[in-house]
């Protein structure tokens, strides 16, 4: 399993990802999730992945040779005109997949799962976020809906949902994404350390600001105890029920 968030901010996107798979309580591994494809000067494209590791890893390779292949009369991640023309080749890449190994898979019992989250920007127009699913179809991210998650995101939705606001800081969204983790990898072992971080600010077109952030990250564990602290505060402070 895997836990991911992509967060549509005013002042641009922000994007983490944990690192853990397994197969199994005694099979875990850490593979990185968040991947980028930059331009400088032109577009950032982001994507993270949960799901089968087989085809996630599959669909990004399929993604990279494109781009590196030595024909330019195809579309790529690296010279269409739209995240949305993006967003549809990433679904593109899901059905060659399929198209290859679902048979397979389908025999042998496994599902063909993937869910992904592509967000980034391309010059000439704003920063978009969008979340793909395993038949290549996808949204996007809006106003009403300002982060996607994939993977095990039940225990970090509810500071999500409560906390996010358009206009916050992407410093202050990334704090409320590592505190919607915290709350993951308490309650959930298949989501682990270390989480990759991207903050990327509309109209930069680089993704220089990238962080990993390991267990015993000092930052992560301060806030970690404090969350825990104002939590257990904001408890004892409030009215016992009477009965």
């Amino acid at each position: 399993m895997t836990y991911c968030v992509g967060l549509k901010l005013d002042r641009g996107l922000v994007f983490a990802a944990d690192t853990r798979t397994n197969a199994g309580v005694d099979n875990i591994a850490t593979f990185k999730k968040l991947h980028v494809w930059e331009k400088p000067g032109d577009r950032v494209i982001t994507l993270m992945s949960s799901g089968n590791l087989a085809i996630t890893q599959a669909v990004v390779s399929i993604l990279s040779e494109h781009i590196n292949a030595s024909s330019s009369d195809r579309p790529t991640l690296m010279n269409v005109d739209t995240m949305f023309q993006a967003a549809r080749l990433v679904g593109s890449a899901i059905r060659e997949v399929r198209a290859i190994d679902g048979e397979a898979l389908q025999a042998n019992a496994d599902n063909f799962y993937v869910t992904l989250i592509l967000g980034g920007q391309i010059k000439g127009e704003e920063p978009r976020l969008f979340q793909i699913y395993s038949a290549g179809n996808f949204i996007e991210a809006t106003d009403d809906t300002r982060f996607l998650q994939i993977g095990e995101h039940k225990y970090g939705k509810p500071i999500l949902d409560r906390v996010t606001r358009r206009d916050m800081r992407l410093g202050e969204g990334a704090k409320m994404i590592l505190l919607s983790f915290d709350s993951t990898l308490r309650s959930n072992l298949s989501v682990g350390m270390p989480i990759d971080l991207l903050l990327y600010n509309t109209d930069s077109y680089s993704a220089e600001r990238q962080l990993r952030i390991s267990q015993d990250d000092p930052y992560f564990q301060k806030l970690s105890a404090g969350w825990s602290k104002s939590l257990r505060d904001a408890f004892v402070n409030m009215d016992e029920l009477e009965v």
